[in-house]
């Protein structure tokens, strides 16, 4: 017999993440992970190499949230440090991210190893799995239970550390394969099909309904339901609504889309769940968002119906009125099929009266918001949903949109409503998710431009927003992938100076202003495009200049701060330090 053909665990690390069907590898290149760097040339996989190791893991979390298939975040052992508030963004939204780290020698574990770090356990509340290989001979093992466990119920991201001398050593590359499972290559998750008298009770409930609405979370994206979702709104008649911070479930076009389920960014949401009989939440969680499934945003009379497809989303919802476990698109066929049956009677008149609503909220807010940006005070500055509205008015129908910020954010999402309503039809949308975390913008841009090169990706972000996150526009530049990035410069974190100025006695704000940075300068400086917008009527021809012109840019617009409705709904003077 010829004698085994023995490889470093780095290189075992890759060939068992390649065989998972993971395309791309995000990371900032160290000492630590030379051997799975090496592994992953020879595999020929894609790695980008990022300027920090948050950046590279937004970039990991934005290509995983676009594509639905999990990237590789992999950063040294003090790179994971940097790497944690990624973890947190991919933990809160669900997104499959697999973290691994190369990590101080496991021969001296807890004897002060060169940049020893516990990893292990600092990653375990933001993950769904975090463990340390220990052997090399099972590294196959643990990225198979890993990837699994990610996709797998309630998606999320998970954790691997793989210690340097690990790393560094040579074992035989068929290591581990003796051993069940043989077939080590992606699988399709498994999804949970609803118990058949529990599904019925639910469809019962539906057939009484008067006045049902469908609300639409994360697990309807992970699971690949939305066009379900879509087909059960427009066909059954029934208003959709989808949480807050997930906003791209269904197309702009969809006569059943109302809004988010937000009744401080979209008003008419509070009308359809205060007259709401039965109220159909799937593939979300009862949370702050939520108002816990709470009154006054779910009043007592509304019987409130979770269906999740997992236990552990059915453990969190223990609110609702009735659980059901069914994988999201399961559900919706059930209900798109008991749509077509006799004892589906519901009239059109609620799903009309839903429409309505919300075109006349999109006049009287488009109308709201003319007259205030004419009053004297404002100066003929530029208001924050005007200038969303006209970067959506440059961009084209499949266009990618990426939003940033605090008020920048709450006026963009309000903004695609309206420009929704109004016809437009975005490819897709991304921005921070549950924690709200700034300075996501610029790698999720990057990561659309990444797999949807021939659309257009741009880029809204506050200039708070940028100054977190923009050192990783180096990457489009890197990549060429070129993309355009509207600043909304306001001066300052204007969303938390206007909660300062309703709390402090005296009316003021404090340490939230910037000086006037030049960020087109930047652009210029880096290789890339860059103007400066100081008029509305010089917004759109900047956009499509921009866009026009091949390069990354930046269109910096300079703008009036104003209170977003969210903040100022939530925010009471002397009484409330901050969004509840």
């Amino acid at each position: 017999m010829g004698e085994v053909k023995k490889i470093r665990g780095g290189a075992l690390l890759a060939r068992a993440l390649q065989e998972k069907g993971i395309e791309h590898v995000f990371t900032l290149s160290g000492g630590f992970c030379n051997p799975a760097l090496e592994g992953f040339m020879e595999c020929q996989m894609k790695v980008i190499n990022c300027p920090h190791e948050q950046v590279a893991g937004h970039f990991a979390d934005g290509h995983t949230r676009i594509t639905r298939k999990p990237a590789v975040c992999l950063v040294g052992p003090e790179g994971f440090a940097n790497a944690v508030p990624a973890m947190m963004e991919a933990w809160g939204e669900r997104s499959p991210v697999i973290f691994v780290t190369g990590s101080s020698t496991l021969k001296r574990q807890g004897s002060g190893g060169f940049k020893e770090i516990d990893d292990v356990a600092i990653a375990e509340p933001l993950t769904k799995y975090s463990a340390s290989i220990t052997d090399g001979e099972r590294i196959s093992e643990f990225v198979d239970r890993a990837y699994k466990m990610a996709i797998n119920g309630y998606p999320g991201a998970v954790h691997l550390s793989l210690p340097v001398d690990i790393m560094f050593s040579s074992f035989a590359e068929d290591s581990g394969r003796e051993e069940r499972p043989f077939d080590r290559t992606a699988h399709l998750p498994a999804k949970a099909w609803p118990e058949p008298a529990r599904l019925s009770m639910v469809l019962d409930r539906l057939a009484a309904a008067k006045r049902p609405v469908l609300i639409g979370g994360h697990g309807v994206w992970w699971s690949g339901a939305e066009s379900y979702l879509e087909e059960a709104g427009r066909k059954l008649g029934i208003p959709v609504f989808n949480i807050p911070y997930h906003q791209k479930l269904l197309g702009e076009e969809c006569e059943a889309y109302m809004g988010l389920a937000d009744i401080h960014q979209y008003h008419p949401s509070k009308d359809a769940f205060a007259e709401a009989d039965l109220v159909l939440m799937v593939g979300a969680r009862l949370d702050n968002q939520m108002n816990f499934g709470n009154p006054p945003l779910f009043p007592q009379s509304v019987d409130l119906v979770c269906i999740n497809g997992s236990h552990e989303e059915i453990d969190f919802n223990r609110a609702a009125d009735f659980a059901l476990l069914s994988d999201p698109g399961a559900f919706l066929q059930a209900v798109i099929a008991f749509g077509e049956s006799a004892d589906f009677t519901l009239p059109r008149d609620w799903f009309d009266l839903n429409r309505q609503r919300r075109a006349e909220w999109v006049a009287k807010m488009s109308a709201d918001v003319d007259a205030e940006a004419g009053q004297p005070e404002f100066g003929g500055r530029i208001h924050p949903l005007h200038l969303a509205l006209d970067v959506q008015t440059a961009m084209g129908d499949g266009d990618w949109l990426v939003i940033d910020g605090g008020n920048t954010h709450f006026w963009s999402e309000i903004a695609v409503n309206l420009a929704g309503f109004n016809g437009r039809k975005l490819g897709g949308i991304l921005h921070p998710g549950t924690f709200s975390l700034l300075g996501v913008g610029v790698s999720f841009a990057v990561s659309a431009k990444n797999v949807h090169q021939d659309s257009n990706v741009v880029l809204i972000s506050g200039d708070g927003a940028f100054l977190s996150g923009g050192l990783s526009i180096e990457a489009a530049f890197q990549e060429n992938r070129p993309i355009t990035v509207v600043i909304d410069n306001n001066g300052g974190l204007d969303c938390i100076s206007q909660q300062q100025e309703r709390l402090f006695e005296n009316g003021t704000h404090y340490a939230t202003d910037f000086r006037d940075i030049p960020f087109h300068t930047m652009f210029e400086g880096l290789g890339g495009h860059g103007e400066l917008v100081t008029r509305r009527e010089d917004i759109i021809p900047a956009v499509k200049r921009a866009m026009a012109s091949g390069k990354t840019a930046c269109v910096n617009v300079k703008v009036k701060g104003v209170i977003s409705p969210i903040v100022l709904a939530t925010t009471s003077k002397r009484d409330k330090a901050s969004i509840e």
